[in-house]
């Protein structure tokens, strides 16, 4: 499948110069994205398709760099008070939303802190249905159990005050979320809804075109307020986005230089990039860039433990010691050598990925695989060798169906009687936050780089479909941890906390802990300036090319 450029770079000139030139050569950075992108709304920026397009359109006022630490952007600096109630941002005095009709005479005008209450509102308001309006519900201030009017306050057009009604250490962190960038209310009271495909924000790129489904094109914002090494950003022209549902064809379209960029290999086919040891295939050494790096997302098996829901009541599942069989019967080292080619880390902690900084192997023993423990826990439980057990099945979506089959195997093998289902992913969340099944995959990838965001995931009053909480884990001693943790301001004893709390879900064993990810990022050989994270964001404003393509 070819990626037709040229129209890209036709549309790009007639536009922005005003006529066609020949001899002018643009920077065009393409890259692929499999799942769809359904809004450019950062209220809605709740899939890593859609916070990678919306990143590139708007900012907040603080944002990542590669190393999670938090840096200024649209705030120039910040205070927080001793109490850890107000925090007071500071904003760039010569900031402009980019040039949009919703404005007098097509002109941006320049961004005042009064957009940022009317942004933060905005995602809070019932009305709005943004899935990002926890990122300040039940942590702002509030009046009879409702958002206060003041919790947002503009004290001057450079000065935002934000007041929490109690401590939140990551607080800052949830800021960096696409859900906390800035948007002006003219767009809204002209496009409505329709904001969505007419995004207006202070971002390097403003969009072009957007084919749903088909191509998406960004150009630059030529009067974007953001400098480096004395050079204004961004430095590409435009950013030229395809939708190729198939990896392996869009992979294919990568090594023939269609695409910039490429992240991610089809679970069902590693081999197609790498070998057995986890390397690049020697085919490809030399011809792009290929990292490996660690990624914010645990993958695991959740049980469905609420012992009033019909499908649970006197279930095996509700003993502790046959969920803790079935933790030591999964072989996570060959799970992540054999089958995933070495990409990732085995899950033989906590749930917290290793790439956070509360991450600890010795402070935090989990499952690795042992039949004998197996065995031994099975007769305990009345089950002597599995017999009595009855049959159940681990739901999937088709995706992982080559890794749930190399799980229930080993199962089997040890005496349990389980089978695969897979479903398209849609209807599998549906059933999995519904509980309207005992076992199923999950996965939770880091909104922001604190461990509070997995360990939330177990929090009883965070229970689906409204939370998290998927297993419907109730444990009153971790509720205890998990609140003190929340306004605990040293970082050393609030990780202490995090840990003590990892080791209560280890011994109940609400779920199957089976690896932290790794993101795999190919790269052609003349991009500079992309830089990763383990959130494996794009962010695309230093982005350049050197030398010529070939």
């Amino acid at each position: 499948m070819r990626i037709n450029s040229f129209y890209i770079l036709l549309t790009f000139v007639w536009f922005s110069c005003g006529k066609p030139t020949d001899n002018l050569k643009l920077k065009v950075f393409r890259y692929n994205q499999t799942e769809g992108v359904t809004s450019l709304d950062p209220a809605f920026a709740s899939t890593q398709a859609n916070i990678r397009v919306v990143t590139q359109l708007f900012n907040g006022l603080v944002e990542l760099d590669e190393s999670f630490k938090i840096q200024p952007s649209l705030a120039v600096k910040w205070e927080i008070s001793e109490d850890q109630l107000c925090y007071t941002f500071y904003l760039h005095d010569s900031i402009y939303f980019a040039d949009n009709e919703c404005f007098p005479d097509n002109k941006g005008r320049k961004l005042s802190a009064d957009d940022f209450v009317y942004s933060f509102k905005r995602i809070v308001d019932p009305v709005t249905s943004s899935p990002g309006a926890w990122i300040f519900n039940g942590k702002v201030t509030e009046f009879n159990s409702v958002i206060s009017d003041t919790c947002f306050k503009a004290i001057n057009p450079n000065t935002l005050k934000i007041y929490l009604k109690k401590p939140f250490p990551p607080f800052i962190s949830l800021l960096t979320m696409p859900y906390a960038f800035v948007i002006p209310q003219e767009a809204i009271k002209k496009y409505g809804k329709d904001f969505r495909s007419h995004p207006v924000g202070t971002g390097p790129f403003v969009l072009k075109a957007w084919d749903e489904g088909n191509s998406l094109v960004l150009l630059k914002n030529k009067n974007y307020w953001e400098s480096f090494n004395h050079t204004k950003l961004p430095y590409m022209d435009a950013v030229s986005i395809s939708f190729i549902r198939d990896k392996n064809v869009a992979f294919l379209a990568f090594v023939q230089k269609q695409f910039e960029f490429f992240s991610g290999i089809d679970e069902n086919s590693p081999d197609v990039l790498l070998n057995e040891n986890g390397v690049l295939k020697g085919e490809y050494l030399g011809k792009f860039r290929f990292e490996k790096r660690p990624y914010l997302n645990t993958e695991y098996l959740g049980f469905q433990l609420d012992p009033e829901n019909p499908i649970s009541k006197n279930h095996p599942f509700l003993k502790k010691k046959i969920r803790q069989a079935l933790n030591y019967a999964v072989n996570r080292d060959e799970l992540v050598n054999y089958i995933r080619y070495h990409l990732g880390k085995p899950g033989n902690c906590g749930i917290t990925p290793a790439a956070l900084p509360s991450y600890s192997e010795d402070s935090v023993l989990g499952y690795k695989y042992n039949a004998d423990k197996v065995l031994q826990l099975l007769n305990d439980a009345g089950f002597p060798g599995g017999n009595g057990l009855p049959e159940f099945t681990l739901y999937s979506i088709p995706e992982y169906k080559r890794i749930a089959e190399f799980i229930v195997k080993k199962w089997n093998d040890l005496g349990f009687k389980c089978k695969v289902e897979t479903n398209s992913s849609p209807a599998h969340h549906d059933l999995v936050n519904n509980g309207k099944v005992n076992l199923f995959r999950a996965s939770w990838l880091g909104d922001y780089p604190d461990a509070e965001s997995y360990l939330s995931i177990f929090y009883s009053r965070n229970f689906t479909p409204a939370g998290p909480n998927k297993t419907h884990f109730k444990n009153q001693h971790y509720d205890e941890l998990y609140e003190k943790a929340l306004v605990e301001k040293s970082d050393a004893k609030r990780f202490s906390i995090y840990r003590e709390m990892e080791n209560i879900l280890v011994e109940e064993a609400p779920v199957i802990v089976l690896y932290y990810d790794e993101v795999i990022r190919l790269t052609q050989n003349y991009v500079i300036g992309l830089e990763a994270n383990a959130m494996n964001m794009l962010n695309l404003k230093k982005v350049d090319f050197v030398d010529e393509k070939k």
